[in-house]
């Protein structure tokens, strides 16, 4: 346990900032489920109206990704590693598609 006050006001400072990021990073994950939902369902039934959907899907995901990155809770490349796999998902379906 800390000893003094800065070092009790750091450990306070440290869980406030850990508790921000763990949500932070649960909102990612649950993003990201959520838009490879709507890719699975697109995949099975390709329609504008769903395309419509996995494309809001990814753009909330793209920018919780962002803000995170911006607010140094994940690792610029880690971000970009999480961009690119979302991404990758869909790519096939849409050159099929055309």
């Amino acid at each position: 346990m800390a000893n003094t006050k800065s070092a009790l006001k750091r450990a306070e400072i440290g869980e406030r900032n850990r508790l921000r990021n763990k949500a932070y990073k649960s909102a990612v994950k649950t993003l990201m489920k959520k838009y490879l939902n709507a890719v699975n369902v697109y995949a099975a039934n390709p329609t504008p109206e769903l395309n419509q959907e996995v494309q809001a899907r990814l753009s909330e995901a793209y920018s919780k990704i962002d803000k995170a990155v911006k607010r140094g809770i994940l690792h610029p490349n880690n971000g970009a590693r999480k961009k690119s796999r979302l991404a990758h998902k869909l790519k096939p379906l849409t050159q099929t598609a055309q």
